[in-house]
């Protein structure tokens, strides 16, 4: 018996449960794809696959549709993978299904990231296959690969193939909205090299966790602790105090998710070991109180090791590392001055890792205007430049800009009206989608974004809402009639 066996809807989270049994990380579609694929085939549905795996399934209209307009269905095959390493450090992403469960009316995974985004839209798409009793116009359904790690799949896409002039993406995480335009995006490396020499003394680890994290997008707005940029503020705080060397650091896991946990390894002399226990402690009460209405479990600590020998950074490299660490750009940059609930402009310091001859900051720019994107990349290139380092742009995409008319958007606004006795809420996203890429490559396509509640997403946090993804499915369900009969 499945674990979610007896929700409604019942097609919809049976395929979604199989989803979770496969892994399916940004990198490792392979498996995702080939399910999507032999799902097809077993049903006689046109498919193809291409060599980034994205996968497109094709469906003839049902029998009485009006309609000769094929509508364009879409999400994507990868999630993020994100786990509290407390709680199972050897589960493995690329091998281990996912340990889902149901609390009260939500659908979680016991210790990592659920993978909601974008798995439920899968899952909708095929449980929208797999039922031959539904009234809907021809349907192409598209699903991408790697959208959480610079929308690969979507940049290599060959639209050829498609001939919809109107899609429905489905990567929305709130249910009773309708996006209608969203940021574009740049992921960028900040490399310095380093140098190293020998140190003797005694070893400490300095760890910062317990924040809450999040989507880098969606909940930029949150002004939620980055993890890096607090331990490089750490790191900054005891120069001038204590005599340190650095020899580790690393932290967060995705350059799209706000960093909460982040590690530093130093060695101090064995005379200086209750000074720094209590620097770190005053520094975590300060973070604390300045935090004190937005994170609830910041947690700062070191911890002794042993006398030991190790190769420290030596004064210059880790004077550049803390330098970028403390005046890198992160967070809100710049609200829309239509709608000061949206962020217009904004950067995320996602990830950090100081390696054997370099040490590299992965940042995630985003703006919904393409000048400001470049002027806040070109802010972060002229920094890394500034102390000897290198900048690369390692993916781009453009935004998803907003129509004044929309045909798509009438008709799922008036299925919502009709199902629920109210109006949606037309809104736009900072977090960057994949629409932005396919309205820059069939030029002239209406499109829209929908979803059912999905709380916490890119953190082990995550959850599903049950009833919401049922009310979202008689949406789709509603959407798709309408479209057959136009």
């Amino acid at each position: 018996m499945g674990v979610l066996e007896g929700l409604e809807p019942a097609g919809v989270f049976h395929i979604f449960e199989e989803i979770c049994s496969i892994p399916h990380g940004s990198g490792n579609t392979d498996a995702i794809a080939e399910y999507c694929v032999n799902f097809a085939e077993k049903r006689g549905l046109l498919c193809s696959r291409d060599e980034y795996n994205n996968v497109i399934i094709k469906k003839a209209a049902s029998a009485g549709c009006k309609s000769d307009e094929p509508l364009l269905l879409q999400g994507h095959l990868d999630m993020v993978c994100e786990k509290n390493f407390d709680s199972d450090p050897k589960f493995d992403f690329k091998k281990d299904p996912l340990r889902i469960a149901v609390m009260d009316d939500h659908v979680y995974a016991k210790g990592t990231t659920l993978g909601g985004d974008d798995g439920i839209a899968v899952a909708y798409m095929l449980a929208i296959l797999d039922d031959n009793t539904l009234k809907h116009p021809a349907l192409e359904c598209l699903f991408t690969s790697d959208e959480e790690t610079g929308m690969i799949g979507m940049q290599g896409l060959d639209t050829s193939s498609l001939r919809s002039k109107r899609m429905i993406n489905l990567d929305s995480e709130e249910e009773g909205e309708i996006l209608v335009s969203s940021a574009g995006g740049r992921k960028v490396k900040c490399h310095t090299p380093v140098g190293y020499h020998d140190r003797t003394g005694l070893s400490y680890d300095i760890v910062i966790c317990g924040l809450l994290g999040g989507h880098s997008g969606s909940e930029i707005d949150k002004y939620r602790g980055n993890a890096n940029l607090m331990l490089g503020r750490l790191l900054y705080y005891l120069k001038d105090k204590i005599s340190y060397d650095l020899y580790y650091l690393k932290g967060g896991l995705q350059d799209n998710a706000i960093p909460r946990e982040a590690k530093a390894s130093v060695i101090i002399d064995a005379k200086d070991a209750s000074k720094l226990e209590d620097l770190v402690t005053e520094f975590e009460m300060t973070v604390i109180n300045e935090y004190r209405k937005i994170e609830n479990n910041i947690t700062i600590y070191c911890e002794s090791g042993s006398e030991t020998t190790e190769k420290v950074l030596n004064d210059e490299a880790r004077e550049k590392i803390i330098f970028l660490l403390m005046t890198i750009p992160d967070g809100i940059a710049k609200m829309c001055p239509e709608s000061e609930s949206i962020v217009q402009t904004s950067s995320n310091a996602g990830i950090m890792r100081l390696r054997e001859d370099y040490f590299s900051l992965i940042v995630s720019i985003r703006s919904s205007i393409s000048s400001e994107k470049e002027a806040l990349s070109d802010k972060l290139k002229y920094l890394t430049e500034t102390i000897g380092g290198e900048y690369i742009i390692e993916s781009d995409y453009p935004a998803w800009e907003y129509r004044e008319r929309s045909k798509i958007r009438d008709i799922v606004a008036a299925s919502y009206a009709e199902l629920f006795d109210k109006q949606p809420k037309l809104t736009s996203i900072h977090a960057g989608l994949e629409c932005g890429i396919i309205f820059d490559k069939l030029k002239g396509i209406d499109i829209v974004s929908i979803g059912p509640d999905l709380e916490d997403v890119h953190t082990p946090k995550e959850k599903l809402s049950i009833p919401s993804t049922e009310r979202t499915w008689r949406l789709l369900l509603r959407i798709l009639e309408k479209c057959a009969d136009e």
